[in-house]
């Protein structure tokens, strides 16, 4: 009991040591994680590329289910442009760019979540060293040390949003590009399907 209250104290602590800009580090976090768990989910293989109508794509077999996914849009848009295979390949485009939604907004979080925190270390240790005393030229050795541990902690809440964004786009960009490089192939075989 007593090490949860402690756990919880300091947790508190470290957040008002980021001061005002634990607001938009706040923002980062929120940010950060709906987005790869939004991506994540839409980027799943049913929502893709289902592998059923991937064998039908590959054996030249009529169409069936998947409506509503990547590789159905492309189909039907094929279908209904028969003869424009310029215009295929750019719907094909536009959907993998529709695959890519948010995820570039987790690169400017993974770079300006560590500035914002490291801006409120440089805050948090100005305040700290803005209180020396005039007198002897010292600080309180447990003010000071306290006040430094307090300004580092922006730079940990920057850090630790960071690094997940950094994974979590990395992880859906290598996604994308798979899928990506899977659909080139199977748009030959829906040109060819539509010649």
């Amino acid at each position: 009991m007593f090490l949860a209250v402690t756990e919880v104290l300091s947790f508190k602590s470290v957040l008002q040591g980021a001061g005002v800009l634990q607001y938009p580090l706040g923002f980062c976090s929120i940010a950060m994680v709906f987005i790869v768990c939004e991506r994540a989910y839409a980027l799943r293989r049913a929502a893709i590329m289902p592998q059923d109508l991937v064998d039908a794509v590959v054996a030249g077999r009529p169409l069936v289910g998947g409506r509503h996914t990547v590789l159905a849009r492309i189909v039907e848009f094929a279908e209904l442009h028969k003869n424009d295979e310029d215009a295929v390949k750019a719907f094909a485009r536009l959907e993998i760019n529709r695959m890519e939604r948010g995820v570039p907004y987790l690169d400017v979080i993974y770079a300006a979540a560590p500035l914002i925190g490291l801006t409120g270390t440089v805050t948090g240790l100005l305040q700290v060293f803005s209180h020396i005393s005039p007198e002897t030229g010292l600080p309180d050795p447990v003010a000071f040390t306290k006040g430094v541990a307090l300004a580092l902690s922006a730079t940990v809440i920057g850090l630790s949003i960071a690094i997940p964004a950094l994974v979590g786009s990395g992880y859906l960009q290598r996604k994308i590009e798979n899928y990506a490089a899977q659909l080139d192939v199977l748009l030959e075989r829906i040109l060819q399907r539509t010649r």
